[in-house]
């Protein structure tokens, strides 16, 4: 890969957005490109572009872009050192939400998870076809108990899909806990792992595999 790839994960006022941006100002300095997910469709959701855009360094460059996030970024002919995307879990609901009077079958999550995982492809490819550092601020909200509604519940597939994608194509994935950031990849393990410490376990106790 030319670039690198960080995947930020957290929950609600974990810090994720704020660990990003931090991140993104020690790779990029002055040469960062925020890209904004979310649209300005309510007096709450303007309020908080509002507070975003005020944290964040002047110098920067923003692109919204709510759909075809890496297409858009690709055709940009002016590389940044950084590029910042948050968040996945607005670009997963402006998917979801871009028919919505649209029942919500089987066949249809699946139809969106197709277009998301196009989506997330193509912010893979910023990283593996630039010499740039790519930070992807997502949230995590499959902690909770199962949605009532199958839109909640749609959402939730979706994002964890997401999530899960993009980690498996991260160079580093962090996980943030009250402002902290924990690195999955490196406390992480393996299938393969697992299965090897358990055979070890049984033959310290005696028993069988």
């Amino acid at each position: 890969m030319k670039g690198t790839l960080t995947l930020v994960l957290g929950g609600v006022r974990s810090g994720k957005s704020h660990f990003a941006e931090q991140l993104a100002s020690k790779l990029g300095g002055d040469d960062v490109l925020f890209v904004a997910t979310a649209e300005n469709r309510d007096g709450e959701m303007a309020h908080r572009i509002r507070k975003h855009q005020e944290s964040r360094p002047t110098s920067w460059h923003t692109l919204e872009q709510p759909r075809n996030v890496g297409e858009a970024i690709l055709r940009k002919n002016d590389a940044t050192r950084v590029v910042l995307v948050d968040c996945l879990t607005i670009l997963v609901s402006n998917l979801l939400c871009q028919e919505p009077q649209i029942e919500l079958t089987p066949l249809v999550v699946d139809a969106t998870r197709d277009q998301l995982f196009a989506e997330l492809d193509s912010i893979i490819a910023v990283a593996k076809q630039r010499n740039t550092h790519v930070i992807v601020v997502s949230g995590e909200v499959g902690l909770g108990v199962v949605p009532e509604y199958a839109l909640g519940r749609a959402f939730r597939d979706l994002l964890g899909w997401a999530n899960q994608k993009m980690a498996a194509n991260a160079t580093a994935t962090y996980w943030m806990v009250s402002g902290h950031a924990v690195p999955l990849r490196e406390v992480a393990c393996s299938v393969d792992q697992v299965a090897d410490q358990l055979c070890r376990l049984c033959e310290t106790r005696g028993t069988p595999p």
